[in-house]
């Protein structure tokens, strides 16, 4: 086992994350990005892969996907397919700020127009 800054990394064997994965790797079509935060929808049941258990009591509060991949010492694109498993039995809900509507990020464009009047008049 290698060790980087005394910490075991657990990331580093190959087999392992085949084990953990079940040989997969790739994520869902539903690929989540680095900062899609994660929310428990139901307790880990007994049983369930160690990872996953430890995926829902994390996120009872709403987390990062980056920041579970830390916490679990595991590459993002691990956390992924973890958190597809999950998301296709119901367990988790992802939430992206890219899919909020539309509107609510833009500016409103006539409040833009009456800014830059007040800026020219100065």
């Amino acid at each position: 086992m290698s060790e980087r800054r005394g910490i075991p990394a657990r990331d580093d064997d190959p087999d392992r994350l085949y084990t953990v994965t079940r040989g997969r790797s790739r994520p869902p079509e539903h690929a989540f990005d680095l900062v899609t935060l994660i929310v428990t929808e139901r307790e880990p049941e007994p049983g369930m892969q160690s990872e996953h258990a430890r995926i829902l009591r994390m996120c009872a509060e709403p987390t990062a996907v980056v920041e579970i991949a830390a916490a679990l010492a595991l590459p993002v694109s691990v956390v992924k397919i973890l958190l597809g498993d999950l998301l296709e039995t119901g367990r988790i809900t992802a939430r992206h700020p890219r899919f909020a509507p539309t509107k609510a990020r833009l500016p409103d464009l006539d409040m833009l127009k009456q800014v830059l009047h007040g800026l020219q008049q100065l």
